[in-house]
């Protein structure tokens, strides 16, 4: 039997299961990959938020990387919680050396507000991770973190896609979802545009949007999508699982990354 494709995450751990490591190997799973992991950072989480966050020696990480790469091998690899300017500087490094597509999600906040990144390490994820990404997938709170463009229409979508762009990555997702309105998001290489649109889900339990969005393109990277095509089928994916997403705790819900199954035998996984 032949092994599914593989793909990496390098990202934190949310103990509540929402998001983060989590979140990325629950779609893979949900998507046909196998997924493996490079743990970043460790935070006690919940639905309520961030109690606590702890990141691993710069070794750990990079052990664990050369651990799952040099065996294994990979065909996709997605970051996403990095926390320092060391790790970011680290993971970069690596990413560099390894042949495959690679999704950088620059987590700078959690669903509830708390910082997953320090402001220091700002500079390293614009001068190092960014030039190594096929495809970085910013919120507007990154991307105006990132670039100093605050995103208020459309067409603020677009100017940020070009700022995000001169640092480096070969595509930029601009995701939308903060906007009013339908739920779009911009994708760009700087030559072609594909607006991406789906109705906005009355459903407030969307803890993990983020992870599960640039999970599901590496996976479908992985698989052999083009950027745009990957791009598109992770974006009707994230849409059903927010559609799905269900209560815990007192707070903000997870999405359901298993609302496929749910629905009946998955075949073909579109």
């Amino acid at each position: 039997m032949s092994a599914p494709p593989r793909v990496l995450t390098v990202a934190g751990s949310d103990s509540g299961g929402g998001a983060g490591i989590q979140a990325d190997l629950k779609t893979m799973l949900a998507l046909g990959a196998h997924g493996m992991s490079v743990l970043t950072a460790v935070t006690a989480q919940n639905s309520l938020g961030v109690q606590g966050a702890w990141e691993l020696p710069v070794d750990a990480v990079r052990a664990q990387y050369r651990s799952v790469v040099d065996d294994i091998g990979v065909q996709a690899v997605k970051t996403g919680m990095l926390a320092s300017a060391a790790l970011v500087e680290t993971v970069a490094e690596l990413i560099a050396g390894t042949d495959a597509p690679v999704v950088v999600d620059p987590v700078g906040v959690s669903k509830h507000g708390d910082p997953l990144l320090a402001a220091s390490a700002l500079d390293s994820v614009r001068a190092e991770l960014l030039p190594v990404a096929t495809v970085a997938t910013p919120n507007l709170d990154e991307v105006a973190q990132l670039t100093g463009v605050r995103v208020a229409s459309e067409d603020g979508m677009r100017r940020a896609a070009a700022a995000l762009l001169e640092f480096g990555p070969r595509w930029a997702l601009i995701k939308g979802g903060h906007l009013p309105g339908e739920a779009v998001d911009l994708l760009t290489d700087g030559s072609e545009e594909h607006w991406l649109r789906a109705p906005r889900h009355d459903n407030r339990h969307t803890h993990g949007t983020g992870c599960t969005l640039a999970s599901a393109i590496a996976t479908y990277l992985a698989r052999g999508r083009s950027v745009p095509e990957a791009v598109t089928a992770a974006k009707e994916y994230v849409t059903g699982a927010i559609a799905a997403g269900f209560p815990l705790g007192g707070g903000i819900g997870p999405v359901d990354h298993g609302w496929r199954g749910r629905l009946g035998p998955v075949q073909g996984l579109p």
